[in-house]
């Protein structure tokens, strides 16, 4: 045992020494890099630090932070009933926009890379200009007003199926689906461009290698090998997913009012821009954001363990 020990601790001793003389011979690549490593850790990773360590305090900007322990993620999870409302909301809008919106990307970008180049062009603006166009999910509250008026109220009025507007964006039954329908119309973005750009980067000759090694159609090209070679682009889109999905917080501050009809279109953002930028309490909002982050990074885990076994 103390032999193999020590072999053990040789090695690793030797590891390190190889590992140092890389650097030193790589030295200028490292004084390259450095800038982005400077920015990136001024700008993203001490703030996620720092959002952890005020995560474990009082601090409402005006006194200096004061440590509380755990006490700020037990007030959420036990005390806080409108913060669950919000992470049982998200995880709905997670959960169905972002696998669907998903999906329909790669559909929409897969339909779109077949047809002719000019073609092509004018789709992917078309499909990309929500992403793009800011507050255009603002037509919406046009489409859905609580009178006569609204596109949606004339429309099913005429029709003969209801007799009266209905309050789409102040009833609680009907705020969040809408919600969910203006998220889905909105998420093919930039992980909808990263799908076209990697279709489009598929070499040609291994769809000629794979008809004659046995593949049959064109599900089975899909599969075997357009997806294997697209993996750093679904990767890309599904974080992107993740973060639109997660992130959540415009789309119904906007439709549905902010605090909406008894928090039916409540989030985690939603309620983080509550204590963060109306209430100032820092130390609370950090804990949010923290609980957020760590959400996130599971859901991107898992994605990336489902992700491995495309083309296996």
């Amino acid at each position: 045992m103390k032999e193999y020990l020590h072999k053990y601790i040789e090695l690793r001793k030797h590891d390190m020494q190889v590992a140092v003389r890389k650097a030193k011979a790589r030295k200028m690549c490292y004084l390259f890099l450095a800038p982005y490593a400077i920015l990136f850790t001024m700008f993203f990773v001490f703030p996620v630090v720092a959002s952890i360590w005020y995560s474990f305090t009082y601090y409402n900007i005006l006194e200096p932070p004061r440590f509380i322990g755990l006490q700020n993620y037990i007030n959420l999870i036990l005390q806080d009933d409108i913060f669950l409302i919000g992470v049982k909301n998200t995880l709905m809008i997670a959960v169905i926009t972002g696998p669907l919106g998903y999906i329909l990307s790669f559909l929409f970008a897969w339909l779109i890379n077949e047809l002719p180049r000019w073609i092509r062009s004018i789709a992917v603006i078309v499909f990309y200009a929500p992403s793009i166009a800011g507050n255009c999910y603002v037509i919406f509250s046009v489409f859905f007003r609580g009178d006569a008026y609204g596109y949606v109220n004339a429309l099913l009025m005429n029709v003969g199926i209801i007799d009266s507007p209905k309050l789409w964006l102040i009833d609680p039954t009907y705020m969040l689906p809408i919600c969910m329908l203006v998220i889905l119309w909105m998420s093919l973005g930039t992980g909808f461009l990263s799908f076209v750009a990697g279709l489009q980067g598929v070499d040609r000759s291994q769809f000629e290698a794979g008809y004659m090694d046995g593949v049959k159609n064109r599900w089975q090209e899909l599969w075997y090998i357009t997806l294997p070679n697209m993996k750093p682009m679904l990767m890309f889109g599904a974080v992107m997913s993740i973060t639109q999905a997660f992130g959540v917080a415009d789309v119904t501050m906007a439709l549905c009012g902010y605090p909406s009809t008894d928090y039916a279109a409540r989030t985690i953002v939603t309620h983080l821009f509550d204590y963060g930028f109306s209430r100032f309490e820092m130390g609370y909002a950090c804990a949010i954001a923290t609980i957020l982050f760590l959400m996130m990074i599971l859901c991107n885990k898992a994605i990336q363990s489902l992700l491995r076994r495309v083309g296996t």
